[in-house]
């Protein structure tokens, strides 16, 4: 049954000069860089406080050392290499077939394979801004300083990501929109389907071949034209 659905998967995307990938944390667990739900993730280690607490606008405000300190050590891998997956999203953009890569993850690791077109709907470790002027600081500078970082300016640096509490960038959204709406295929690959407004993404396709592959069940398996439950390793190592 496996076989089935990658030959099916292989046809399709051979067929096609329209895909859009949209991924989650599983498309770089195989990076090493762990996912938020799994029985290793972050929201299974234990803190002082919730990890979802830690990386909230009001933890970062009222706490930032700690926030800092929670950030440089468990959202930030600096030895993480592109992986299979990465390469070969980015191999189908450079043959046409993939229109744009929307990514919930933060580690920049699309970019780092040779995608072009990449959505970052959660923001990027690899830029940060002062909070006071908006100077732009990379990440190499987050990671020399100790404790919380600071521009020329006296200013506290804040990275690009999105924390809880605060919204999504709404154009990015908006390009998000524009290219699932106008999507022949929408391949999603290694997430939940359970972080909104991000998942509720997926709604905006209008076509017959939404692709989703994840080694867990997701509320939308059934919803789906294509479910493979396997890891995105093991599946784009066939296409």
């Amino acid at each position: 049954m496996l076989a089935e659905a990658v030959t099916t998967l292989k046809k399709w995307i051979s067929e096609s000069n329209n895909i859009v990938f949209f991924g989650g944390a599983g498309v770089s667990t195989e990076s090493g860089i762990p996912d938020f739900r799994s029985v290793d993730g972050l929201y299974n280690m234990k803190y002082k406080y919730p990890p979802e607490t830690i990386i909230s606008h009001t933890f970062f405000m009222k706490k930032t050392g700690q926030f800092y300190k929670f950030y440089r050590d468990k959202m930030i891998y600096t030895d993480a290499k592109p992986n299979i997956t990465h390469m070969k999203l980015a191999q189908l953009e450079k043959e046409g077939k993939i229109k744009g890569v929307i990514t919930q993850n933060i580690d920049g690791l699309h970019q780092m394979a040779g995608s072009s077109n990449v959505l970052e709907l959660h923001g990027s470790i690899h830029r940060n801004y002062c909070m006071k002027c908006g100077s732009f600081y990379d990440l190499s500078y987050i990671m020399q300083q100790e404790g919380i970082p600071r521009c020329n300016c006296g200013g506290i640096i804040k990275p690009d990501v999105v924390l809880y509490e605060e919204g999504l960038d709404s154009n990015i959204l908006r390009e998000a929109i524009k290219l699932i709406t106008h999507a022949e295929i929408l391949l999603i690959g290694g997430t939940s389907l359970l972080v909104y407004p991000a998942a509720g993404l997926i709604q905006y396709y209008h076509g017959s071949k939404m692709v989703l592959i994840n080694k867990t069940v997701t509320p939308y398996d059934k919803e789906v034209d294509l479910f493979i439950q396997a890891g995105l390793g093991d599946i784009f190592s066939k296409l």
